[in-house]
């Protein structure tokens, strides 16, 4: 069980995982400990949760804005908030329009997948069917979107 983030250190994460389903959350974040901090990963259980801490709301309406983490992946079929809306909210507001959003589900369907880039999504990984592949993805999206890929320096 990873060891949980205590707020006042979310505000320093490089990775925002969104994910209504708490072993899908628990698991990702077992992952990706894997190749960072539990300091690294901030969490969020639904869309709102994930836009109250990029815009600085509610709960977190103390944490610098201007410290976004460096990639949010996304769960796409959230249950309060869908995850192609956090997705274009996410897009339109000026502090995250290009922060690199992965989207992650376990969908296969074209037309999900299409919708995923129309909206914004920097990239689309399907979800593992078992932990190895789970892992295997994880220090991927986080090898490239931390080690190799230049963020926007707006």
């Amino acid at each position: 069980m990873p060891i949980p983030v205590p707020k006042s250190l979310m505000s320093d994460a490089a990775i925002l995982v969104v994910d209504d389903n708490p072993d899908h959350l628990e698991l990702t974040v077992l992952a990706l400990g894997e190749c960072c901090t539990a300091t690294d990963v901030a969490t969020a259980t639904d869309g709102v949760e994930a836009l109250d801490y990029l815009f600085g709301r509610g709960a977190h309406a103390d944490r610098d804005t201007r410290q976004q983490p460096r990639v949010v992946i996304l769960d796409m079929k959230l249950v309060r908030m869908h995850g192609l809306e956090v997705l274009q909210a996410i897009r339109r507001n000026r502090l995250t329009a290009t922060l690199p959003v992965v989207m992650h589900s376990s969908s296969t369907e074209k037309n999900d997948i299409a919708a995923c880039y129309a909206a914004g999504a920097n990239s689309y990984v399907r979800k593992a069917t078992d932990f190895d592949e789970l892992r295997r993805k994880m220090r991927q999206v986080h090898d490239f979107w931390l080690g190799v890929n230049e963020r926007s320096r707006d």
